[in-house]
Order: structure tokens, then C-alpha cells, then sequence
């Protein structure tokens, strides 16, 4: 079957997370993507990862994590050689993907107005913190930044623990799937009109619309957001409980899984408490209900409620640690997660498409690439001689 994205060529000159995340989305829908790096240690995830060895080989686990199927070749874009070859690539290419600071690929002469001239079919797309434009577009951003700025450490946690990141760069993931929502989107355009066009996506602007009930809650509503730590600011009961052995997510968000989880905990009463009979009434006074509810849920496994709380139609679930999750038997039915053979590292564990396309699916097959592993290859394929290409490198054009 084919890929969904099968013909198209990206030329990606990310670094880290966010870029190399919309690349990769991208190479396991079928995309060629050809990741245009520094000769001098290429993309900086290459040495970042909790494996010094893999670090100091430039494949580091961050890197790994982000760049399966892809090739990747060198270009020293302060030689106008390596410009030439630049240009020569673009003659060929669907999209564009950079993340440097705006004005960087300008003052390079390789910005979008040179290269759509060249190339009008070219989707181009920027990423960077804060936009090519406005009073912080030139500010540096990382993912811990963002988060700040964008509200979001100030809604997790609670009293006791606030202001708190995410536990992962989820700024620079989800700008990283923007991107590649945005680039595909302009690619079913140019199937419409023949236009390429440029993209500029912000990773404060990315990750900002996530919090849209909070959000709205305040721009509509009025409401400032509440600390609630674990507790689902929507419902309750819905949050995180005490068992006798650990705890368990519970989300009984409609009245009707309310009032069947007061039964099967063995407390109807309180169904017909004042104080939570109806849902807003409950949202109040959540905290008063907790413990009447964690009383029961103390007296059996977390195991044992989901088991029972499931089978009632009543949404619940354990904490599960990472490697437990990584592991469950669903993720594996998925095949969210598949192996892949390195010829010097071995076997690697990576996430794949996680969008099942009937049709057109994604699929893994080749383990992220050395440092400049294609350069010759594709060199070759523009029409350089292995001379050529040699000489090139000896200077540090490649």
C-alpha cells in the first residue's frame, strides 16, 4: 500500500524537538525527509539523552526519539558552495521545515521570498517560540519558557506545589504536531491551486488553545482557574482516590455514572445528599465528598474497583508508571511502539504513526541516520562526482 505522503521531499533544517517531531511525523506518512545539518555535530539532540556513550557517538536518546526515517546530509551554509547545493535541493522539494530565529535563513539570502521565487510550489515553514514577528519575536525560547509564558505552569499543581511544568516539553511536542498539522494542510491546498506558501508557527501560540475550557472559562466566563491538582475541574467525582494499595483515577462525570458509583460503593445515601445530589451542588463541595467516597474505596485494591467501577460503565482506571504503561497490553495491540534494527546500535524501541490510516498507514523503517550518512548519496543524485564531493568535504563545505 502506499504512504499517504509517498513522492513528497521535506528538507529539514530543525534542531532538537519541535521541528525534528513535525519531520518525523511527516517521514512515517511516507515523506522523504532529508535532515540538512552543521558539519560540526549536527542537530544538539545528538548529544543529549541519559546514555553518555550514545551522546558521545551523536546518537544520543533524544535523537532517537525523533528522527527515524529520515536521511541525514551535511551543508556549511556560510560557503556558497554549500548554498549551491542548497538551491539545487530546493528545485526539488515540497516543504521546507527551519526553526532558526526569524531573520536567520534572510541574512543567509535563502529566506522564503528567494526560495519561492525559485521554487512557487514550495511550502515553507517556520517554527520558533514566539512567531516571525511582534515585540518578542526575536526573545530566545525554550520549552520551559513557553511553558511560563503561557499560563500553563500557573494552572498545574496545586497550593502546596505551584507554579509546576508538564512533566515532559509538551511546548515544543505540540508545536511540533502545529506544524505538521499546518504543513499538511497547506499541501492539500497546493493539490487545490498549485500555490506553495509560507507557514509561521509559534510554539506559544501552539500550545495555548490546549487549555480552551480554561481559557474560555476566563475570557467568557470570568473565572480565574482554580489549583485542583489531580481533581477534574469540570465533574465530580473526577479525579484521583485512595485505595487500600494505591489509587485510582475515577471520572464520573455524568449524573447518571454518579449516581451508579454512590451505589457501587455501597453509599446511595448520599445520593440524595444535599450537598451532592446535583452536579454543580457536588462541585462545591468536592472536598466534603472525597473522603465518604475514599472510606469505601479503602477497603479493596486499585485493581479490584477498576475492575468493578468498568464493568458498571463507571470511567476509571490505576497510575500507572511509565514503563508499566509503555508495556500495557493495549499500547502493544496498537503497535504504537515497534522495534527497529540499528546496524551498530541493535534493536530500538520507537513510536511510530500513532494514526492508523486504513489506506495509506504509516510505518517505520529505517533507525534515525549517522551524521551526514546520506551526504554522498544525495550529492550524487544532484549530479556530483565523487571528486567532486570529497573535495567538498576536505574544505568543510559538507
Amino acid at each position: 500500500m502506499k504512504s499517504i505522503l509517498e513522492g513528497i521531499r521535506v528538507l529539514d533544517m530543525t534542531n532538537v524537538l519541535a521541528g525534528p517531531f513535525a519531520t518525523e511525523l511527516l517521514a512515517l506518512c511516507g515523506a522523504e525527509v532529508i535532515k540538512i545539518e552543521n558539519p560540526s555535530g549536527g542537530d544538539l539532540a545528538r548529544k543529549l539523552g541519559c546514555v553518555t556513550k550514545l551522546n558521545q557517538q551523536l546518537m544520543g536518546t533524544s535523537f532517537l526519539a525523533q528522527n527515524a526515517n529520515k536521511k541525514s546530509i551535511t551543508l556549511n551554509l556560510k560557503f556558497d558552495e554549500a548554498k549551491t547545493i542548497f538551491l539545487e535541493l530546493i528545485d526539488g522539494t515540497d516543504v521546507l521545515v527551519e526553526n532558526f530565529r526569524p531573520g536567520v535563513m534572510d541574512r543567509l539570502g535563502l529566506g522564503y521570498d528567494v526560495l519561492a521565487a525559485r521554487n512557487p510550489r514550495l511550502v515553507y515553514c517556520a517554527i520558533s517560540g514566539f512567531g516571525q514577528s511582534g515585540p518578542d519575536a526575536h526573545k530566545p525560547a525554550y520549552d520551559q519558557i513557553i511553558q511560563g509564558l503561557s499560563g500553563v505552569m500557573a494552572i498545574n499543581g496545586d497550593e502546596r506545589l505551584n507554579p509546576l511544568r508538564c512533566g515532559f516539553p509538551v511546548g515544543d511536542t505540540v508545536g511540533g504536531l502545529n506544524a505538521a498539522f499546518a504543513i499538511m494542510a497547506a499541501l492539500f491546498h497546493r493539490e487545490r491551486t498549485g500555490e506553495g506558501q509560507l507557514i509561521d508557527v509559534a510554539l506559544l501560540d501552539s500550545i495555548m488553545p490546549m487549555m480552551g475550557w480554561v481559557a474560555a472559562n476566563l475570557l467568557i466566563g470570568g473565572q480565574q482557574p482554580q489549583l485542583m491538582g489531580n481533581d477534574n475541574f469540570t465533574a465530580a467525582p473526577s479525579g484521583t482516590f485512595r485505595t487500600a494499595d494505591g489509587y485510582i483515577n475515577i471520572a464520573a462525570n455524568q449524573q447518571q455514572q454518579w449516581e451508579d458509583l454512590a451505589d457501587a460503593l455501597g453509599v446511595p445515601e448520599l445520593k440524595r445528599d444535599p450537598r451532592f445530589e446535583e452536579r454543580d451542588t457536588r462541585k462545591k463541595n468536592r472536598a466534603l465528598l472525597t473522603p465518604l467516597l475514599e472510606a469505601p474505596l479503602m477497603s479493596g485494591s486499585t485493581g479490584h474497583w477498576v475492575e468493578i467501577l468498568n464493568a458498571k460503565g463507571i470511567p476509571s482506571g490505576a497510575i500507572a508508571g511509565l514503563e508499566e504503561a509503555l508495556n500495557a497490553p493495549q499500547v502493544a495491540h496498537r503497535q504504537s511502539i515497534q522495534t527497529i534494527e540499528d546496524p551498530e546500535l541493535g534493536p530500538l524501541k520507537l513510536f511510530t504513526l500513532t494514526a492508523k490510516f486504513s489506506k495509506t498507514p504509516g510505518a517505520l523503517e529505517t533507525p534515525p541516520p549517522r551524521l551526514s550518512e546520506h551526504t554522498s548519496h544525495v550529492l550524487g543524485a544532484l549530479g556530483y562526482e565523487s571528486a567532486e564531493v570529497e573535495e567538498l568535504r576536505s574544505r568543510g563545505v559538507i
